[in-house]
């Protein structure tokens, strides 16, 4: 304790000081690094949320004990990433989110038996109302519902009666094609009893009129009949961007296609005889034979006595008996000519004609200063890209279709797209962004934590062990004190104002220096003995020279 409590005394209190706070430093840091890496990575629970989801998830996940981090004005909610998938679970079950809106749990913790029909009919027109909102919520592109419905009461004794209508309003993340929206009117028709499409208005967040609840729209069959032309336009045109652009790069053509297509609906029947071709149907024979027989006689009594053979007379001048015969035979055959009948319906949406032009910008080559130099496409290249063209439109030259290819440069400048090598190693190992972005954080820690240790922590160390020369050479001048000399003698030799006290202490000093050079130069004389003897014929030479 003696020598610990000398070695704390010779440090002087600049050193304890500057000891103290560089202590209390590396604690904080090493403190706030411990933090930092413990804390686990937050992820978003939940995002886009009303305040009355906030609220309710906030006040639930205190409940729990878990930690969380609102963000957005209180839209997004982050906790633990570790704990994202089983509270998502936990707050399911709980019927959270709500989304702002009211489904069929209204019901759940009603007192039915003091509840009137008109608060049970209000409960179930906002549960109806909620649950719509909800399923539009999950389409694509669908940020947010509402969902207004007007369902008149059922008069008695009313002889007109009043259909249902319903008021949408949409927050969308892009736009939706009247597809989209034709798809949502009908689910809302389908889930209302006597609610009509047409009934049924769509306003988005800006005021946009997507569809008009007055009844009045035309005729639904020639508006389908426009989307399918918009959308076999579309179809073609992403089909010949999409082959020109692993071509020419991303975003360095521009297609359009306009397509003549004929909506009319034909039925035809046609029958066709062949005469060449003939089959008996069906034959038919008759035969007919018949006969005459006459006798020439002169008219006599006995000829005119009647029953003269009955009564024993001889026959009066019997004559000789001539008879006629004659055969008949007929024939009919039926023949059956060859017939075909054929009953043909043409449907509407014959193409019957398709133009397309395509834009095309040139090449860029990057010079020797480093700039983007303009080269127009050849002739070939071009000719090339016009047969892939009309390959994705299925081009015929008979109904007329039009394909135009031409080379302009265009208006922007391109955009250089850098291939990351990275990016496959880290799609194959199934990294996030998250874990990039913490690996990243622990290696710059890490980098941090030991500059400290080999600039600061280090020379400190050093300094604080080892003595001041200063205070070791006056340690080392003072002469052990002798028995026979007074006990007086040896602080007048140590004086700091005695100068031959000072020459001793410096040439002891000296001595000591000397002695530890004399000592270096030894150790690496016996470390290094073949560099030694080269050092030593070197100067052996240089003085003989």
């Amino acid at each position: 304790m003696n020598g610990l409590i000398e070695f704390v005394k010779t440090l002087g209190a600049a050193r304890l000081a500057a000891m103290g706070a560089v202590t209390a430093l590396l604690i904080g840091f090493f403190a706030l690094v411990i933090l930092r890496i413990s804390t686990p990575a937050m992820a978003p629970l939940f995002t886009e949320l009303s305040l009355d989801d906030s609220a309710r998830i906030a006040k639930e996940l205190d409940a729990q004990g878990i930690s969380f981090e609102l963000r957005a004005d209180g839209s997004t909610i982050l906790v633990p990433k570790p704990d994202v998938t089983r509270l998502r679970m936990r707050l399911a079950e709980s019927g959270m989110p709500r989304g702002g809106s009211v489904g069929y749990e209204i019901f759940d913790k009603s007192d039915a038996l003091g509840t009137t029909s008109f608060v049970q009919n209000v409960n179930h027109l906002r549960a109806l109302e909620g649950e719509l909102a909800r399923t539009i919520r999950s389409i694509d592109r669908v940020a947010s519902a509402r969902v207004h419905l007007v369902i008149p009461e059922r008069q008695l004794f009313a002889r007109d009666k009043q259909d249902p209508s319903a008021a949408i309003v949409l927050k969308l993340r892009g736009t939706l094609d009247q597809s989209q929206v034709r798809a949502i009117r009908h689910l809302i028709a389908s889930a209302v009893r006597g609610l009509k499409p047409e009934k049924i208005s769509i306003v988005d967040e800006r005021g946009k009129l997507l569809a008009d609840g007055s009844g009045n729209e035309g005729d639904p069959v020639a508006s389908g009949l426009e989307d399918r032309h918009a959308a076999y336009e579309k179809r073609l045109k992403d089909q010949v961007e999409s082959i020109i652009s692993n071509v020419v790069g991303p975003e360095r053509a521009r297609v359009q296609v306009s397509a003549d297509i004929d909506y009319s609906r034909i039925q035809q029947t046609s029958d066709t005889f062949d005469p060449e071709s003939k089959v008996a149907r069906s034959t038919q024979s008759r035969e007919e034979t018949s006969g005459t027989a006459s006798s020439d006689q002169g008219v006599t009594v006995g000829n005119e006595i009647p029953n003269v053979t009955a009564r024993g007379l001889p026959p009066q001048n019997p004559a000789p008996v001539q008879r006629d015969q004659s055969k008949k035979t007929e024939e009919i055959v039926n023949y059956e000519i060859s017939r075909t009948t054929r009953s043909e319906t043409i449907e509407a949406g014959r193409v019957k004609r398709i133009s397309v032009a395509v834009l095309v910008d040139g090449s860029y080559v990057k010079s020797d200063k480093g700039d983007m130099t303009y080269q127009p496409r050849s002739k070939e290249e071009l000719d090339r890209i016009t047969a892939l063209v009309k390959s994705a439109i299925g081009f015929e030259q008979k109904r007329g279709d039009q394909v135009e290819v031409v080379n302009l440069r265009f208006a922007d400048s391109p955009v250089v797209q850098v291939a990351e090598e990275q990016s496959g190693m880290f799609s194959s190992l199934r990294f996030t962004t998250d874990d990039i972005f913490q690996a990243v954080q622990i290696l710059v820690i890490v980098v941090l934590s030991g500059l400290v240790l080999l600039f600061v922590i280090r020379p400190l160390v050093r300094r604080i062990i080892t003595p001041d020369e200063a205070a070791k050479a006056r340690a080392t001048a003072a002469p052990a004190p002798d028995a026979a000399l007074p006990a007086v003698a040896a602080p007048a030799l140590a004086a700091p104002d005695n100068p031959a006290a000072r020459l001793i202490e410096v040439a002891q000093i000296q001595g000591e220096v000397a002695a530890q050079s004399v000592q270096k130069v030894g150790e690496l004389a016996d470390r290094n003995p073949h560099e030694t003897v080269s050092i030593l014929r070197q100067w052996m030479h240089e003085k003989t020279a």
